[in-house]
């Protein structure tokens, strides 16, 4: 079989905000070095952080600090944040908007003083959240890949990562192989430094945020080269999801929380507020409280007719709500709704995984030479991940694995041997679809869809996802019966599919039984047979590893290097929301 063969001194594998942030630090701090990124799809036209509609949470205001921003988050994430990473977060994010803005070209909404308009998100005790109106990450990314594209930067678009290869020797990467997507052939690139920026995405659930084609891929890949993950259990479901009927791919797509920020009521199917009767916060609790408030209502057969409940604005004039939300506004038009006059029927959707890699705030791994950066680690969140702080993250942490990579690129004088056995094995594992009869695969990906969200979702219990975890090994064992007809692997979408689907599955494995060993309720993980929260003190967070087809997992002991539960950095009560009129 007809391998091609490349080399690179940084190979970064992703293009949303951490990818292109990465590649840009790396080219500037060492231009002599060879950077190239590579993309599942089309540079700057996929990923996460391009649908990212509310906004970057940084601590700019008068009375705002990063301390503040700090508790909010370790508050928010229910104290399992690792705590040096929640700083970083924080820290960097004022230099990062400050960056977006004078050297990257970002335009954000302003005041009328000039200064940068920061709107209200729900679980945050200071309105710190910048945007461009509701399209905020199509700006960032706009504006990154018109940097990136200046530069001497290398493309590969349409290029399936399969597999991380370590070096022959095990003293850490070597390369990666791919699928190019348009010959259908086989890539490796060596390279002296790599740095995992795939984003993750939960489309394993009936209703999701992302897009199809976010699998998990790069967690899957993380797992089998034998890197640990922590958090797992830990995935958030955004509370509004638009609910557009089973003829639209529309639907769990985000109405983000800005318009519950800016005011907007949740009403149940028989037009009544609901919120209050499950947190004095209202709709401007955190995600995963309203959350549960809505599948709370939807369990009690309170709903519309599509089965969600309403989100309303027009009490705050349908002129104005146009005008602040125009992208949301436009895509509820777009599939028939009126979000300015009306009421839009929501539904919780599975938004982003907290959890993923274990990563050092240099974003370094356990592996020399691998990097890590954005929805593909774990730690910065917890159990829960704040609004807009999704979006610094990616940026925060995308600038310093491109400042490391290329400190540890500039370092390093030669290329790794690579273990020429897992390339034979990864091209193995991805041949074997070619080698079984075709089938159903889009039936098995919505039978696992159904799976997730029935027993493994927004409210969990110990019958329910023991189920489920029998469920995904039938799913499993059911892909591995089925393969593709078409032996053409030029734009071979089935095959695609169907190695999307592997990596659900597998990571689905990984959530319930992370899930299952958390015996408390933390955040975005809620357990009806454990409902408290247990002791904060002696919190402990999931680290789950391969073995095999088996997943071991150990409890961790949190660090409270920075603050302990029951105090704060700030003064007054940190993580309460300011009081809005009802």
């Amino acid at each position: 079989m007809n391998i091609r063969h490349h080399k690179t001194d940084i190979l970064i594998l992703g293009t949303g905000g951490a990818g292109l942030f990465a590649a840009l630090h790396a080219k500037k701090a060492n231009p002599a070095l060879k950077v190239s990124v590579a993309v599942k799809g089309l540079l700057g036209k996929c990923g996460c952080t391009r649908m990212v509609q509310g906004g970057y949470n940084v601590a700019l205001s008068a009375g705002d600090s990063v301390e503040r921003h700090f508790m909010d988050t370790i508050e928010g994430g229910k104290w399992l944040p690792r705590q040096d990473l929640a700083w970083r977060l924080v820290e960097g994010a004022v230099e990062r908007v400050r960056e977006l803005e004078n050297e990257i070209g970002c335009f954000f909404d302003r005041n009328p003083d000039g200064t940068l308009h920061q709107k209200a998100f729900a679980g945050q005790s200071f309105d710190r959240t910048v945007h461009k109106a509701d399209l905020t990450g199509i700006e960032i990314i706009n504006r990154l890949m018109e940097q990136v594209r200046a530069l001497d930067v290398e493309e590969l678009e349409e290029h399936r990562a399969i597999e991380l290869i370590p070096a022959a020797d095990g003293s850490g990467i070597a390369g990666v192989l791919f699928i190019d997507m348009r010959t259908g052939e086989y890539r490796v690139v060596q390279a002296k430094a790599v740095l995992l920026a795939t984003g993750a995405g939960p489309t394993m659930y009936r209703y999701h945020t992302p897009s199809g084609d976010k699998t998990c891929d790069g967690l899957a890949m993380a797992m089998r080269y034998g890197l640990k993950l922590r958090d797992m259990e830990m995935v958030q479901f955004h509370p509004t999801g638009l609910l557009g009927g089973p003829d639209t791919r529309m639907t769990g797509t985000v109405l983000e929380e800005g318009l519950r920020g800016a005011g907007g009521y949740l009403l149940n199917g028989d037009g009544e507020r609901f919120m209050a009767n499950y947190d004095a916060r209202g709709e401007r609790a955190t995600r995963d409280v309203v959350s549960r408030g809505i599948y709370a209502e939807m369990r009690a057969g309170r709903t519309g007719p599509m089965g969600g409940v309403y989100i309303q604005m027009s009490h705050l004039g349908p002129e104005k709500v146009a005008k602040t939300f125009p992208g949301m506004v436009n895509r509820c038009k777009d599939c028939g709704f009126d979000l300015a006059g009306g009421r839009v029927e929501v539904v919780p959707t599975a938004h982003y995984l907290m959890g993923g890699v274990e990563f050092n705030v240099d974003c370094s791994t356990a592996s020399p030479g691998l990097f890590a950066a954005g929805e593909d680690c774990g730690g910065v969140h917890g159990a829960n991940r704040l609004g807009g702080n999704g979006v610094a993250n990616s940026t925060v942490f995308g600038g310093i694995a491109g400042d490391s990579m290329a400190a540890y690129a500039s370092r390093v004088t030669h290329w790794r041997d690579l273990d020429n056995r897992v390339i034979q094995q990864g091209i193995e594992r991805a041949e074997y679809p070619f080698s079984r009869p075709s089938g159903a695969i889009h039936e098995l990906r919505d039978a696992l869809s159904r799976t997730m969200w029935d027993d493994v979702g927004v409210l969990r219990q110990r019958e329910a996802m023991e189920r489920g975890l029998t469920s995904v090994a039938r799913h499993r064992a059911d892909l591995r019966a089925i393969g593709v007809a078409d032996s053409d692997r030029r734009y071979n979408l089935t095959w695609h599919d169907w190695l999307n689907l592997e990596s659900l599955v597998d990571m689905s494995k990984v959530i319930t039984v992370s899930a299952l060993a958390r015996e408390n309720s933390r955040g975005a993980h809620f357990r009806e047979d454990f409902p408290e929260p247990g002791d904060l003190e002696t919190s402990c967070y999931t680290r789950v590893s391969a073995n095999g087809d088996e997943i071991d997992l150990e409890m961790v002991p949190v660090s409270f290097d920075i603050v302990r539960p029951g105090t704060s950095l700030i003064t007054g009560e940190a993580g309460q929301p300011p009081k809005t009129p009802a």
